[in-house]
């Protein structure tokens, strides 16, 4: 069964970022995924701040991910960026943890002036880990319900994700069918 491990960089709790993710993680088990859920916070702060490589919940994570036939990367926006505790632990994977693996990046702001984060600070610190980016969806805050499931009922946004769902099995497909074919050559 093919692997998506999907990673957030929120460091809330009960944040609307992680509600989207997990709503991405549903779609795509109905497609017949084996789905991985990590968060920032499943890593020690210690670990993140005295930049502690061989911490085990670094380590997991840096398996899980390069071991992932996908990934989805979700941060919610601050400052204009992602977060910085979703820095820090990025900080702590080898360069090259994503090398040709489909990533769907996502990031959830509370307004349309941040729709560009995606494009200028997500995908760039994504493209150092050598992920093959697909376009990625910018999520308003507005258009996330933190009770009712699911948490995103906008049809026209639904159809969006469903597409970049759509987009990452495709790549995930092509990139299984180009490893097969390289181990019989």
């Amino acid at each position: 069964m093919r692997q998506i491990v999907i990673l957030s960089g929120s460091p809330s709790e009960h944040s609307r970022s992680d509600r989207a993710l997990d709503q991405l993680k549903e779609i795509a088990m109905d497609q017949g995924y084996n789905v991985q859920f990590f968060s920032v916070r499943d890593v020690s702060p210690e670990a993140l701040f005295y930049t502690r490589f061989n911490d085990p919940e670094v380590v997991t994570i840096g398996d899980a991910l390069r071991a992932a036939d996908g990934v989805i990367i979700g941060s919610p926006v601050y400052k204009a960026s992602y977060t910085g505790v979703f820095k820090a632990l990025i900080d702590l994977l080898p360069e090259d943890i994503l090398k040709g693996t489909p990533v769907l990046p996502i990031m959830v702001g509370g307004s349309s002036k941040h729709l560009l984060a995606i494009e200028f600070a997500l995908k760039p610190l994504l493209a150092t880990l050598k992920a093959e980016l697909l376009q990625g969806v910018y999520i308003l805050d507005t258009q996330i319900d933190k009770i009712k499931t699911p948490a995103i009922q906008d049809a026209v946004l639904m159809n969006r994700i469903q597409d970049q769902i759509k987009q990452l099995t495709i790549a995930i497909e092509k990139k299984c069918a180009y490893e097969a074919k390289d181990t019989i050559s």
